[in-house]
C-alpha cells in the first residue's frame, strides 16, 4: 500500500489508512505501508510500515493539496520505485495522489493495481483554494481519467465518488463503494493505546459540563463551516445562555482566528477550544455532548466523523450538503440549511425537543448497525480483494 498521509500521527490521523489496512491484514494479506516520514508505528500483525524521511524542519503536513506535499511526495516515488525493484507485489494499493506514479509503474512491473479513491483531486485543488489555473485543472482530471481507466479496481469512499467513478466508465465489477465508517481502538508498536483514558486533569476538564453541551469535533478548514457555527451559536446562546459550544480541534492559529470572532459575538466566555487532542479525548469530549453538529458548508466527501456520530446515540445537527445528505435524511438527524439562522434553528431544536431528538438519535444508530458497522464494511473489503486475486 502506497499511502502519501504521516501515518499514524497523534494527531489528525489518516484512520482510513489505517482501518484498511487493518482489515486486509486481518484477511490474510501481507503488506507493506509506505508512507511519510511523520507518525508513529502501529501494531498491526502482517503489516510492515516502511517510511520516507521524515525531514522535521517542513512542520506538520496540511490537510489539502500543498507545496510540503509535492515535495514529500518525489520522495515517496522514490522510495516506491526502490520496493518494486527490491520485492515483487502482486498489488498495489495506491491511496489519493500515489495512484498517479503507480499507474506508470504498473506496466513495468506487472502488479495489479487498486486505487483508493477518498476525493477526486482537480477538485481538491479549488475546494482548498491551492491553484485557479485552468490548465492545472485540466493536467490533474487527465491524470485521474488515465489513472481510473489503468486501476483494476477502484474504492470510492462515498456515493459521489461512485457516480463520478462511473462517469469515468470504470466497470461495477471493479468499483467498490466502501466508506470509512469504522473506528477501532488505535495501538501504536511502543504498547501506548490510542483509545487510553484521559488523565485526570483531562476528565476534569470535560466532566461536568455547566449545562448542555453542543460539540464540534474535527479540523477547521474553511469548508468545515466552524466560523458560521460560532455566528450560530450566538444565537443559541442569546435564548439559552446555559448552553456551551466545544470546538475540538484546529491548529493554532486557526483556533486564534475563531476565538478571535466568539470574542466579537459575545460568546468567547461559554465557546472552548480544546486545541488539537488525541482520538480517546476527543470521543470523550463527544461522549460528554448534548448535540453533536457538522456544520461543513461545501464539499461531496462524506467525512469519517459522520459515521461515529451516527453510532453515537447522540442528536446530530448537519447542513443539508452533499457531503451529508448522500448518508443523512431528516429520519436521522436535523438537517439544516449552510446559514447561521437555519444552524441556529436547528440546534435549539435538537436542545429543547427531546422526543425528537431521542427519535432521530435512534434512528442514526440503527441506520448505523444495518449498512456501516464492522461486520459491513469487512463484508466490502472482501469482495474487494476476491477481484485483486
Amino acid at each position: 500500500m502506497v499511502a502519501p498521509e504521516p501515518f499514524f500521527t497523534p494527531r489528525g490521523t489518516p484512520f482510513s489508512v489505517y482501518y484498511r489496512t487493518l482489515v486486509a491484514a486481518q484477511q490474510g494479506v501481507e503488506i507493506d505501508l509506505l508512507t511519510y516520514g511523520q507518525g508513529a508505528d502501529v501494531a498491526i500483525p502482517g503489516v510492515r510500515i516502511v517510511r520516507i524521511p521524515r525531514f522535521a524542519w517542513l512542520g506538520p503536513v496540511p490537510v489539502g493539496p500543498s507545496y510540503r506535499k509535492l515535495f514529500l511526495d518525489v520522495w515517496m516515488i522514490l522510495w516506491t520505485v526502490m520496493l518494486l525493484l527490491r520485492h515483487r507485489y502482486d498489488v498495489v494499493h495506491a491511496h489519493e495522489e500515489a495512484v498517479f506514479w503507480c499507474r506508470y509503474l504498473k506496466p513495468l512491473f506487472g502488479f495489479k493495481l487498486a486505487y483508493d479513491m477518498h476525493s477526486s483531486l482537480p477538485q481538491q485543488l479549488r475546494n482548498f483554494g491551492f491553484s485557479n489555473s485552468r490548465l492545472l485543472f485540466r493536467i490533474f482530471s487527465a491524470m485521474e481519467r488515465s489513472a481510473l481507466a489503468h486501476s483494476d479496481a477502484v474504492i470510492a469512499i462515498c456515493p459521489d465518488l461512485d457516480t463520478h467513478a462511473r462517469t469515468h466508465a470504470v466497470p461495477s465489477e471493479r468499483l467498490f463503494l466502501i466508506e470509512n465508517s469504522i473506528f477501532d481502538h488505535v495501538r501504536l508498536v511502543n504498547g501506548t493505546d490510542r483509545s487510553a483514558a484521559p488523565t485526570a486533569a483531562e476528565q476534569r476538564a470535560i466532566d461536568p459540563p455547566v449545562g448542555p453541551r453542543i460539540v464540534y469535533a474535527g479540523t477547521f478548514e474553511p469548508y468545515q463551516g466552524v466560523d458560521l457555527l460560532v455566528q450560530a451559536f450566538a444565537e443559541v446562546h442569546r435564548q439559552h445562555p446555559d448552553v456551551e459550544l466545544v470546538l475540538v480541534g484546529g491548529r493554532p492559529e486557526q483556533g486564534a482566528a475563531i476565538r478571535a470572532l466568539a470574542e466579537r459575538l459575545g460568546v468567547v466566555d461559554v465557546c472552548r477550544l480544546t486545541g488539537q487532542v488525541s482520538k480517546a479525548l476527543a470521543r470523550r469530549w463527544l461522549d460528554s455532548a448534548a448535540v453533536l453538529v457538522s456544520p461543513r458548508i461545501h464539499g461531496s466527501n462524506t467525512p469519517l466523523k459522520i459515521y461515529e456520530q451516527l453510532a453515537s446515540g447522540k442528536p446530530l445537527v448537519a447542513t443539508a450538503i452533499l457531503s451529508h445528505t448522500q448518508v443523512l435524511t431528516h429520519e436521522v438527524c436535523f438537517l439544516v440549511e449552510p446559514n447561521a439562522e437555519a444552524l441556529a434553528a436547528g440546534l435549539l431544536r435538537a436542545l429543547t425537543d427531546a422526543a425528537e431528538s431521542a427519535r432521530r438519535a435512534s434512528n442514526a444508530k440503527r441506520l448505523y448497525e444495518a449498512s456501516y458497522a464492522r461486520h459491513r464494511y469487512e463484508d466490502k473489503m472482501r469482495r474487494f480483494l476476491e477481484v485483486l486475486q
